[in-house]
């Protein structure tokens, strides 16, 4: 785990994702790199399993889109629901794009990725980041709209302990902080 890379804030994702897709002075628009990231915060894979994607892997199973990978750096089995709203988003992005159901979606090297993000990082003036603040993003955003529930997470995510879980999301120092900060009791 990259502890110097930082989760997004939401706002930062907005921006990278639209500032991708437009392009600006110097640098043309890069819809694949976008729509990598897009997924990278909106399923939680890893940059090296979202190259890898096809199609055919988000299959319909029983009125539910389901994904069933092996993680390259683990080594574990996932199996999870595709939100209807992101398995769409990816077939509109293969039609559009002329991708057939049985080719990687993105035919990009995580280092391509990388490099293109950097760039708009670079020009939008964002340190600490990298492919993985998407994953970040989307683990931190999980923890705060389930009402912070970290073990939902951590099975998310397929951590080993919810404590990896904290720290990769940097979730503990600040709950840390204001717990000091909401205890101030002067007379």
């Amino acid at each position: 785990m990259n502890k110097k890379t930082k989760a997004l804030t939401t706002e930062q994702y907005k921006e990278i994702i639209q500032t991708m897709k437009e392009g600006f002075c110097g640098c043309r628009p890069n819809e694949r790199v976008a729509t990598a990231l897009v997924l990278e915060g909106n399923l939680g894979l890893r940059i090296s399993d979202i190259v890898k994607l096809r199609l055919c892997d988000i299959v319909l199973d029983g009125g539910r889109y389901r994904l069933e990978i092996v993680e390259q750096k683990t080594g574990k089995r996932r199996i999870f629901t595709v939100p209807l709203v992101i398995q769409q988003y990816i077939e509109n992005y293969c039609l559009r794009n002329g991708i057939r159901r049985d080719e990687r979606i993105f035919p990009l090297t995580e280092r391509a990725i990388q490099k293109q993000l950097k760039i708009v990082c670079d020009y939008l003036g964002f340190e600490g980041i990298s492919t993985h603040s998407f994953r970040k993003w989307y683990a931190t955003e999980i923890y705060k709209n389930s009402g912070y529930d970290i073990a939902l997470v951590q099975r998310l995510l397929q951590h080993s302990s919810a404590a990896v879980t904290q720290r990769y999301i940097g979730i503990e120092p600040q709950r840390i902080e204001a717990a000091i900060e909401g205890h101030a009791q002067l007379l």
